[in-house]
């Protein structure tokens, strides 16, 4: 199946030859000339891979970038008319996964997109060496073996899972294990947590993929 590639970018036509050339190396491509349009496009829509222009209408892309993190952790290559632009984005330790600067060869920027899919392909690879989550049938794995999880340690292992390095409160959590809006507390979290920590490290004492974040929650970190 081809990998697919949002294009944020509000120059049409330089759009249309990123997205020309993208297209004759396999890649399935989108393109959205107004920033604006790009976080309900994105929660709507699965991709591989984005590539973000920092200067946009309606929202820049310093701004989606933070928003897209909140919910995504798909790769990203930012792009910026200025090189003294991308020394302040790297300063800023956003966490893009590549910097080009306009004009740039569309050649290079489907060498560097290719790469960039290549390693994570290598990541996700390893990572599932090491924990292996089936969702649909709520099936762990800690270096192949299997662990027995109860539903809510489940759902709070697969809820990290999915949103990789971003802080959760407990407030957040209890609210995405328990729908039926029963009264937990904040120990009920600590427990599950606890408890999950214990059944991994019961498997393998190296692997902590969750981590606590003093006075905010907790974060997967794997």
């Amino acid at each position: 199946m081809s990998q697919r590639v949002l294009i944020v970018e509000d120059e049409e036509s330089l759009a249309q030859v990123l997205s020309e050339y993208l297209s004759l190396s396999g890649f399935v491509t989108d393109v959205i000339n107004d920033g604006s349009q790009a976080i309900e496009w994105l929660k709507n829509n699965t991709i591989d891979l984005l590539i973000l222009d920092l200067m946009l209408p309606g929202k820049n892309g310093l701004d989606i970038y933070r928003e897209l993190r909140a919910f995504s952790d798909v790769p990203v290559v930012m792009a910026t008319a200025r090189v003294d632009e991308i020394d302040r984005l790297i300063g800023l330790e956003l966490g893009a996964d590549d910097y080009i600067c306009k004009p740039y060869s569309p050649r290079e920027v489907v060498v560097r997109v290719k790469n960039i899919l290549r390693r994570a392909s290598d990541d996700k690879k390893a990572f599932e060496q090491i924990l292996s989550i089936n969702e649909s049938t709520m099936q762990v794995l800690v270096k192949g073996q299997e662990v027995s999880l109860t539903r809510a340690e489940f759902r709070l292992l697969a809820h990290f899972h999915q949103h990789k390095d971003q802080v959760f409160s407990r407030e957040q959590l209890m609210s995405q294990i328990y729908s039926d809006n029963r009264v937990v507390t904040d120990r009920t979290i600590d427990s599950h947590i606890k408890n999950l920590r214990r059944k991994i490290q019961n498997v393998d004492a190296e692997v902590d993929c969750i981590q606590s974040i003093y006075g905010v929650g907790y974060k997967f970190a794997l």
